[in-house]
């Protein structure tokens, strides 16, 4: 079977809750989008609006507060919500990464081998029984190693199994994070990453092996062994690219109609792929990701990013890239009204702290959508 561009672009979204929103409760729909961007606490939240029907975010904070959806360093080192139960197998997955020439270094800066670091990561999950702050870690690293540890506990934050613990806030975790250590026993990194690799596959494919490597930051060579012991469907994509699916993945007809959305800062979606043209198209790459690595909030019409958006006094703020049409605006104007009514009450200029980036940005058409 052969998949075009905008093909590939329809799977994505369908996978993706992009479509049509459904009628799920959080724990499912994380499930569905297998991980959820939440290096800003707001993005969770943002992104289940985008495709739960008549989402709650009360239930996000339930969930988080429960347990049953964690927050907690995973793939390209970045922070996701993730369902529980798939935690271990995530991080398992995830776990070669940390052997590179960055971590290679924070170890030496705390005067510690791998094999040792990884030692001392066990002894500091247990004294994080409880949630403790940053600092008290840092404190502890210092009085353990007996020197500073800044940039060690940077390391050991993501190699010890620990998870955020909420610390309430309009999105149940604040900028001062605490930590907590994760429960259950930790998962093999072989059958990590199969359980990954068919997962990333469910909610993001059909995709290449440097689509599944990007997404994980991970060697192509290690995400091809992953591959090969799974059952999948290989597939040929734009000039014959090699892509693989999980059988019986939504491949929906390349002329699906799909509203617009308001995204969240970091999407996963926007994230995925080696080649985010399936739904970045390139000329934009550079405009919503910043130098820094900020991605900004942005429209997506038609699937595919076309301006960004931030709150403002009254209401959302929508900029474009390209002139839109109007029946855009009056759906956008619609999903900005909902969208502010539920920060409104949390947080009304969420985003506010990136703001500066809107100084170097190709508008085209600027236009605030109100709150009511």
């Amino acid at each position: 079977m052969t998949m075009t561009a905008r093909a590939l672009n329809r799977a994505s979204l369908v996978r993706q809750l992009l479509v049509e929103r459904e009628p799920l409760g959080v724990e499912d729909a994380v499930r569905r989008m297998v991980a959820v961007q939440a290096q800003h606490p707001a993005s969770p939240y943002v992104g289940l609006f985008n495709r739960v029907v008549g989402f709650d975010p009360h239930a996000l904070d339930a969930a988080f507060a429960a347990g049953t959806v964690v927050k907690a360093t995973l793939m390209r080192g970045t922070l996701h919500a993730v369902h529980t139960d798939e935690h271990l197998d995530f991080r398992a997955a995830i776990l070669p990464m940390m052997a590179g020439p960055r971590f290679e270094a924070a170890f030496a800066a705390g005067g510690l081998t791998r094999d040792e670091a990884h030692a001392v990561a066990v002894e500091l999950a247990a004294y994080a029984s409880e949630p403790r702050s940053g600092a008290d870690f840092e404190a502890w690293l210092d009085q353990r190693l007996g020197m500073g540890a800044t940039e060690l506990w940077w390391a050991m934050r993501a190699v010890a199994p620990l998870l955020h613990a909420p610390t309430g806030g309009p999105w149940s975790f604040g900028h001062r994070p605490a930590f907590v250590a994760a429960p259950g026993v930790p998962a093999d990194p072989e059958r990590g990453l199969e359980v990954l690799t068919r997962r990333y596959l469910e909610g993001f494919g059909p995709a290449s092996i440097a689509d599944i490597a990007q997404f994980i930051k991970l060697q192509r060579s290690r995400v091809k062994t992953a591959v090969a012991a799974l059952d999948l469907e290989e597939l040929e994509g734009p000039g014959g690219q090699v892509l693989y699916d999980v059988p019986g993945g939504a491949r929906p007809d390349e002329d699906l109609p799909v509203p617009p959305r308001l995204m969240a800062m970091w999407d996963s979606v926007l994230l995925a792929y080696d080649d985010r043209a399936r739904v970045v198209p390139a000329e934009y790459k550079r405009v919503i990701t910043r130098t820094n690595g900020d991605l900004l909030p942005t429209l997506l019409v038609d699937g595919y990013v076309a301006g960004v958006w931030r709150p403002v006094e009254d209401g959302i703020e929508a900029t474009a890239f390209r002139k839109l049409p109007a029946g855009v605006w009056k759906a956008l104007k619609g999903e900005a009204r909902d969208l502010f009514a539920m920060v409104r009450e949390r947080d009304p200029r969420v985003y506010r702290r990136y703001d500066y980036w809107w100084k170097h940005l190709p508008a085209v058409d600027t236009r605030v959508l109100p709150a009511k």
